[in-house]
């Protein structure tokens, strides 16, 4: 396992996305995640949408399904699930920014609906859904076994959940420890980042099976080349990101150099990106 420094707390967490609500907008959109590229040729928004369908597929939702979409960020998936199939989502983020922006994407539907909560102390029933999406979350989560054992307890008998998630190589060569992954984490506010066999330890004592584990890298990193376009014509030509950049009070300005950090972790190896598909027996 892979930790910074100084591990950040929930309220950490949600401050972060909180002060850079709008630059993750501005520079990822409404999916605040990775795409999926299968030819290469996708829209950065198909590839959003392949990710999110190869999950949805995996976890069999269908029309009517209760799912639980943890992380919800700004609630894309939550939309994209409950128009493309009809889906009673509920999602929850520990950002307040997150949670106003998409509440009001609502229009007054019942669903999806969103809750500001944190996953570790979640209020929802057991067995309460028939499957759980998670889209690059875990490494936020500061009790990872707790992550899985909370997916399980929520989740109906014989349903199932689909988690996308960041996840380092299970040897990483010590440059890569001191330079990208330890940095990674701490200026991405994360807790920690597993290793596949760490995260396969964890869902087993979660008391879930593994239906399914593919390592998409290679699909997914195409996502940090169009965000650093992304970033450099902002900086080429927006006054306001200029200012961040150079704003010493701005605690999350180092995240630029994060992105960058991460596209290199990506291209060497150290970084990599697993599917999960894992059903309550």
């Amino acid at each position: 396992m892979i930790t910074p420094r100084e591990s950040p707390t929930v309220e950490t967490v949600g401050r972060h996305y909180d002060e850079l609500d709008v630059y993750y907008r501005d520079i990822w959109g409404e999916h605040v995640h990775h795409g999926l590229w299968k030819s290469g040729n996708e829209t950065p928004e198909q590839a959003c949408e392949q990710l999110i369908r190869l999950a949805a597929e995996q976890a069999g939702i269908a029309e009517g399904s209760k799912v639980c979409d943890v992380g919800c960020g700004y609630g894309g998936t939550s939309r994209f699930l409950t128009r493309e199939y009809g889906a009673h989502v509920t999602g929850v983020t520990v950002s307040q920014a997150q949670l106003e922006f998409a509440r009001a994407q609502t229009n007054g539907d019942e669903y999806p609906r969103y809750l500001l909560q944190d996953w570790m102390t979640n209020e929802f029933p057991e067995a309460s859904f028939d499957a759980v999406i998670s889209i690059e979350c875990l490494t936020h989560m500061p009790d990872k076994q707790r992550y899985f054992d909370e997916i399980a307890r929520v989740l109906k008998p014989g349903k199932k959940a689909a988690i996308y998630c960041w996840q380092v190589h299970s040897s990483p060569r010590n440059w890569e420890v001191r330079r990208l992954l330890e940095p990674i984490c701490y200026e991405g506010r994360l807790p920690g980042m597993g290793s596949h066999e760490e995260y396969r330890a964890m869902i087993e004592s979660a008391g879930l099976e593994i239906l399914r584990y593919d390592e998409l890298g290679k699909h997914v990193r195409k996502t940090w080349w169009i965000c650093a376009r992304r970033l450099a014509g902002k900086l080429c030509t927006s006054r306001k990101y200029i200012k961040a950049l150079f704003d010493s009070n701005n605690g999350n300005r180092v995240f630029a150099l994060t992105l960058l950090r991460i596209l290199t972790a990506y291209q060497t190896g150290a970084m990599e990106y697993g599917l999960y598909v894992l059903r309550k027996p």
